[in-house]
């Protein structure tokens, strides 16, 4: 799939959404990337996620694996089938660490796969990778 390029209000500022049921890393991930000049917003669990991505059609989500009720593979193949939302690319973060974990999210429609901890290089690079224009 080609990147997506068109960033919410051309501004270079990407509207990010987390999607983590992890108080702490998405306090974490918030704080780099809103050093990074992005908006980001976060829900903690995948069912939120599906809704808020359908209705707000963010730039990019952070999406956990682990969660209660849906998980992130589930969510994700869902927001990747959706006409609606599968434009919007999802960056897989989380503490599965085994290959088939990294191609079974990649074949669910994630754009990329990140495992925990993840450096505020290595996530702001992934992000510049799929939205050229937000970095």
């Amino acid at each position: 799939m080609t990147p997506v390029t068109a960033v919410s209000g051309g501004d270079g500022v990407a509207n990010i959404l987390i999607i983590d049921d992890s108080p702490t890393d998405v306090r974490v991930f918030t704080t780099l990337l809103e050093r990074a000049g992005h908006r980001v917003a976060a829900v903690s669990n995948a069912e939120d996620g599906i809704e808020r991505v359908r209705a707000e059609r963010p730039d990019l989500v952070i999406m956990d694996v682990i969660m209660p009720g849906i998980n992130g593979f589930q969510a994700t193949r869902t927001l990747s089938r959706d006409p609606v939302t599968a434009a919007v690319p999802i960056v897989m973060i989380t503490t599965k660490s085994m290959e088939t974990d990294r191609v079974w999210g990649l074949r669910q429609g994630a754009r990329a796969f990140i495992t925990k901890p993840v450096t505020e290089k290595d996530l702001l690079a992934c992000i510049h990778d799929l939205l050229p224009d937000a970095a």
